[in-house]
């Protein structure tokens, strides 16, 4: 069984920062996606951006240019650096990894909090 430990959530003002880190029990070489989704009171979890083994990174219309994700090797995690927020950024964030040999996992989630 894959766990994934977030950490990095907070409340931060409009126009700040905050960066997300996940670290999975399983190297993150073993996984094919690895992701941030995030879900927002009564709205629907949604892609934030995504890290896949090969190819480009993906990111959300809305998060474009303000956000970054990386995987950390050194730390055996993937980041999200998160700049520009903005209230609807709010939400609680998931790390999400998946991978053929092991199957899809979700994070606990960590709550992000904008204040305007």
């Amino acid at each position: 069984q894959v766990q994934l430990v977030e950490s990095g959530g907070g409340l931060v003002q409009s126009g700040g920062s905050l960066r997300l880190s996940c670290v999975p029990s399983e190297s993150i070489f073993m996984f094919n996606t690895l992701a941030w989704y995030r879900q927002a009171p009564g709205k629907q979890r949604e892609l934030v951006a995504s890290s896949p083994r090969y190819g480009s990174r993906i990111y959300a219309d809305s998060v474009k240019d303000r956000f970054t994700i990386s995987r950390d090797s050194a730390k055996n995690a993937v980041d999200l650096q998160m700049n520009s927020l903005k209230p609807e950024d709010t939400a609680v964030y998931y790390c999400y990894a998946a991978s053929t040999s092991v199957g899809a996992y979700w994070g606990q989630g960590t709550q992000v909090t904008v204040s305007s």
